[in-house]
């Protein structure tokens, strides 16, 4: 009784609830069986027992609110336990007197509620259903509706489910503990309180019998808004969705040889009238979906998504790996967020942390005393970059919870794809450490052994359970072989962001252009190992933020001039190999760098060169999903070949895209310098006309409007290695892209499932 009355009972179910009593044994009989019952409610008024419509008795309380008495129960017909022989019906003090009653079946009257496979699968790391498993689900127990907790604790000593519905009393509602794989479960009935919407966490009592600050429920499925922290009983309907055309199609797709182009969204300074836990992700749909479409956009790309205590991360410091962020609305409305992507052509990409998570007191440092979730050497868990702790992808269990937690936006969700974030940190043991500050590999080395087995896992899991989504690594080393296959001793993922071309690029461009000739290799040299690897070229958040400047504030020269660069430069990102990825205000030519508590500068697409900008990018979007040279061949050095990439006076590149068709083939011609060139001669493989299919300096985009008439007839001239060639004007800081217009082409349309039907369009917001 000391031991409940304080919070320190290990095995309440031994105690409370209905048991057989001692004086009785031998006296049961088929119908009724004698029993002690046992209820913890500390400041109740009265606890009765009723069976059916009648009372049976009323138990005896002690000082410290245990509640007590021996009467003849119904004897449970077997399997079933006793939760449905009897009812409490409990007393409250109520206001101005009044008293409140609660009747309820009794929560320690259940028995075991999770089966042995689950605690099997759970202990092995192989529960690919945590979502389901774990955490609080709203069910019904031998035809009683409630809600069964379940949270993975082994080092506790106890652990009690606390919420509104128990007056947050750790006391009220310990669990039992299911030893062989450290999991605490409870079915607390509605009766009680315990139904979606309610507001819970875990009191854990450490095993040297401290009480922990409260936890969040590392498996919630829904949280409230920040900077409110407690987990909530999510609501068990599952979405309406209306994209399984889209998912058939995905599945048939392979994206690897298809056009992907997409629109990296924070979304909470997308628009600011997104930030709205009851409306947010319903008004993204309204705005977001249709603009994204309009730009030709085939994917969006959402920067975290999954519940974080602190906005300035981003996302990128999440805790609540199995739920959206309440700041924009519930997880059926973010259901609903995605259903509306598919129907409207466009897929949906979110970043995924499994690197790291945050010390805060609510989640899961030291989840039950103990160094459960994270490496305990500070040597392995601690990520100094950043102050946050670093996942033990060692351990099964934790190895379970984030495959899980993947699995849960893809198949939950129906997402298409995972962009993983800082897996150089993962790979490496001493990242960002100095010699005698990380921990050798058990042979000796500086690779995370258990990093690299969970990628790998994850990837062909992934591949297995969800075709034709996606997974992408944010990788800035050159660890071999990122995109390729398992079995052939990769990682496994589905594609590389492209680090090192975004920054030789990004680095050239903000050159004056009398120094570029100096510089010219850092515009080629992606082109070296531009099939090491399966690559996105991304100009991200990250380029665009703490005092690096907008894309546009990058560019050299005068107005004109850093228009007419950054449209030139998003030319040739198009026409490169490998697949593309903008961040948002980019496609506007934003003028001041990102801020999380902002929001897109919308009203600067009321001057020229901004509009002109997007509608570049709209119809770069547009000629990519057009053009299959620009896309097929993306990760094989059959599709890509050199021109001119040696004319480092004139700072001029050209290359040639091709399909698999002899005919498919493109010619990108770059003029980095602000001096128009005519009669430029570069050599093509075939005579015939070559069609000016877009030029940045158009007038169109706030250019120049120096071109070549929208044709060029080739000469049967040799240049450059090729048999013919054409003679061009090249106008000043600009791409020029044309595509061959083979005498036998009857169309170039491309077959993409996800290409919108409509053009792009170029209104704003």
């Amino acid at each position: 009784m000391q031991a409940l009355t304080v919070g320190r009972l290990d095995d309440p179910f031994s105690v409370l609830g209905a048991h057989p009593a001692p004086a009785a044994q031998g006296s049961r009989n088929r119908k009724r069986t004698p029993m002690t019952v046992r209820a913890f409610v500390p400041g109740a008024l009265r606890v009765e027992v009723v069976v059916g419509n009648t009372v049976l008795g009323e138990l005896a309380v002690d000082p410290g609110g245990l509640f007590s008495g021996t009467l003849n129960l119904p004897t449970p017909e077997a399997p079933a336990s006793l939760a449905a022989c009897y009812r409490l019906r409990v007393a409250w003090p109520g206001a101005d007197g009044a008293k409140v009653v609660q009747e309820s079946a009794d929560p320690y009257a259940f028995g075991v509620l999770l089966g042995d496979l689950d605690l099997h699968l759970i202990a092995e790391g192989r529960h690919r259903e945590l979502g389901q498993c774990l955490g609080a689900r709203v069910m019904t127990v031998e035809g009683i509706a409630g809600v069964r907790f379940a949270v993975w604790a082994p080092n506790a000593s106890r652990v009690s489910v606390v919420g509104d519905f128990n007056g947050w009393d750790g006391r009220r509602h310990a669990m039992r503990l299911r030893h062989q794989a450290g999991v605490w479960e409870i079915f607390i009935p509605q009766g009680f309180g315990a139904q979606a919407g309610e507001r819970y966490k875990y009191e854990i009592v450490s095993r040297d019998g401290i009480v922990l600050p409260h936890r969040a429920d590392p498996v919630a499925r829904q949280t409230e808004a920040p900077p409110a922290t407690a987990s909530i009983v999510a609501d068990p309907a599952e979405p309406e969705w209306h994209d399984a055309g889209w998912l058939e199609r995905r599945a048939a797709l392979d994206l690897q040889q298809a056009p992907l182009s997409v629109y990296e969204v924070h979304v909470g300074s997308w628009m600011h009238n997104v930030n709205d836990p009851e409306q947010g992700w319903d008004r993204l749909a309204e705005h977001l979906i249709p603009y994204a479409a309009r730009l030709g956009f085939t994917h969006l790309e959402l920067m975290p998504v999954m519940e974080h205590p602190f906005g300035g991360s981003w996302g990128y410091q999440p805790l609540a790996q199995f739920a959206p962020s309440a700041r924009y609305g519930s997880p059926a409305a973010f259901a609903r967020f995605v259903d509306r992507c598919h129907v409207a052509g466009l897929g949906v990409i979110l970043d995924w942390v499994p690197a790291h998570f945050p010390n805060d007191a609510h989640g899961l440092a030291q989840f039950d005393g103990t160094a459960l979730y994270e490496y305990a050497d500070p040597r392995e868990g601690v990520h100094r970059d950043w102050d946050t702790l670093i996942y033990n992808l060692g351990r099964h269990e934790v190895r379970g919870f984030m495959i899980a937690s993947a699995l849960e936006w893809l198949e939950h969700f129906h997402v298409d794809g995972l962009r993983v974030d800082a897996v150089a940190s993962m790979l490496y043991r001493d990242y960002s450490r100095a010699a005698g500050e990380w921990i050798p590999n058990q042979y000796g080395g500086r690779e995370n052994l258990e990093s690299v087995a969970f990628l790998r896992e994850l990837n062909q899991i992934v591949a297995e359970r969800c075709p034709g989504a996606i997974t992408l690594a944010e990788e800035s080393t050159a660890w071999p072989g990122v995109t390729q296959a398992v079995e052939h001793g990769g990682l496994g993922f589905s594609f590389k962001w492209n680090m090192g071309w975004m920054h030789d690029t990004l680095r050239y461009m903000a050159y004056q252009p009398i120094h570029r000739p100096w510089h010219h290799n850092d515009m080629s040299f992606g082109a070296i190992y531009a099939w090491s690897e399966k690559f996105i070229l991304p100009l991200s958040h990250d380029e665009v933020v703490h005092g690096k400047g907008s894309l546009l504030s990058k560019m050299p020269g005068d107005r004109w001039q850093q228009f007419a660069n950054l449209r030139a430069y998003l030319g040739f990102m198009w026409a490169h190999p490998g697949k593309k990825l903008l961040f948002m205000g980019s496609e506007i030519a934003q003028e001041h760098e990102w801020t999380h508590d902002g929001e897109i500068d919308w009203p600067a697409l009321g001057q020229p060169g901004h509009l002109g900008m997007q509608r570049l990018v709209a119809d770069l979007n547009r000629l990519l999903a057009q053009t299959p040279a620009l896309y097929r061949l993306d990760h094989d050095p059959a599709g890509f070949g050199w021109v001119i990439d040696d004319d480092t006076h004139n700072s001029v590149y050209a290359f040639l895209r091709r399909a698999e068709a002899p005919h498919e083939v493109v010619l990108a011609v770059c003029n980095l310098t602000p001096v128009p060139r005519t009669s430029y001669r570069i050599g093509v493989p075939f005579a015939g006309v070559w069609q000016e299919s877009l030029n940045t300096d158009a007038g169109h985009y706030g250019g120049s409007n120096l071109g070549n008439a929208g044709a060029i007839e080739a000469d049967a001239v040799a240049a450059h290695g090729q048999p013919f060639s054409l003679r061009m004007t090249l106008p000043p800081l600009a791409t020029l892209i044309f595509r061959y217009q083979a005498p036998t082409d009857a169309s170039s349309a491309s077959s993409n499932a996800f290409a919108p039907a409509a053009p792009a369009g170029e209104s704003g917001a």
